[in-house]
């Protein structure tokens, strides 16, 4: 009985130590949370503004002949070869947040590309290994994204990614991650960055950052083609940016829930095991009074 109680005794410890632990990162998970939220409202201002140009442009009819002129391939006919920009996460303790990315993203892969030849762009390791694993040709990976992650990080991100496009590595990109809904709701999602075509526009259009009412009506000084210049890589870098703020988000979230999770089972089993150590030590000393008792009267014969 002893080494029983001993043993229960060690689990209880065992179990405030870890829950100690996951109360420590529900705490910092809560925080970077609240962090990247801050950041994220800061951001919706530029990128309600870059998404507003573009749309208007489209309506403009500036953007037609855009993808005519870009090298790929306008021929229907023609097989395209697609690349999915797949965001997860680094590490783990992140609740079912990667799970439901890769899961999801696999069902968006088979229904839009079925057999054919696909590529991944993993930005996050999870995700990367997963693929290569699986033997997928992961043409591009990004580890080591920053908690709260910044413009500049992005850009080069968005910058090879880009010039992958324009080297004809694959004729069109889906942008994959968890869209934010609150703390415990996240929703995947899929939308196309390239080519900035009618279908990238109505993706962009059907997203939740508001867009400006602008006139439909341009004067385009020194030329469309200028215009283009600045205005498209901005509007590809705020796609990215904002899909792995997003992302971000989400992760934060349910790395948070994950661990409150965690910290309120360590308390049932606390409190379970303390029940059964009392049990157990009631047990052990009612035993002990008996064996007493029983000395006693056995010496008084």
């Amino acid at each position: 009985m002893g080494a029983s109680l001993n043993d229960v005794k060690h689990r209880i410890t065992s179990t405030k130590k870890t829950r100690q632990i996951t109360n420590a990162m529900e705490m910092v998970s809560q925080a970077k949370l609240n962090q990247i939220q801050k950041h994220t409202v800061s951001y919706a201002e530029y990128a309600s503004q870059i998404k507003s140009v573009v749309l208007h442009l489209a309506q403009s009819h500036i953007l037609d002949g855009l993808n005519k002129s870009s090298g790929h391939s306008a021929d229907q006919s023609k097989t395209k070869r697609s690349a999915y920009l797949i965001i997860t996460s680094d590490r783990g303790m992140v609740g079912s947040y990667n799970s439901n990315v890769i899961r999801e993203a696999n069902e968006f892969i088979e229904k839009h590309s079925g057999a054919n030849d696909y590529q991944i762009l993993a930005i996050g390791g999870t995700g990367s290994d997963f693929y290569k694993k699986r033997g997928d040709n992961v043409s591009y990976e990004y580890r080591g994204v920053s908690d709260v992650p910044t413009f500049n990080e992005v850009r080069q991100i968005v910058k090879m990614v880009t010039s992958m496009y324009d080297k004809g590595q694959f004729d069109e990109l889906y942008v994959c991650y968890e869209h934010f809904v609150n703390r415990l709701i996240s929703r995947f999602r899929a939308e196309k960055m390239l080519p900035i075509d009618d279908e990238a526009i109505a993706s962009a259009a059907s997203q939740d950052i508001e867009v400006k009412p602008m006139s439909a009506e341009y004067d385009v000084e020194p030329s469309e083609k200028e215009v283009l210049d600045v205005v498209l890589p901005q509007y590809s870098e705020s796609l990215v940016y904002g899909a792995i703020l997003d992302a971000k988000t989400s992760e934060h979230a349910s790395s948070s829930t994950a661990m409150k999770s965690a910290s309120d089972n360590a308390d049932d089993l606390i409190s379970s095991l303390e029940l059964q150590y009392n049990r157990a030590r009631q047990a052990a000393i009612t035993t002990e009074i008996t064996e007493i008792t029983g000395g006693q009267e056995a010496l008084s014969q």
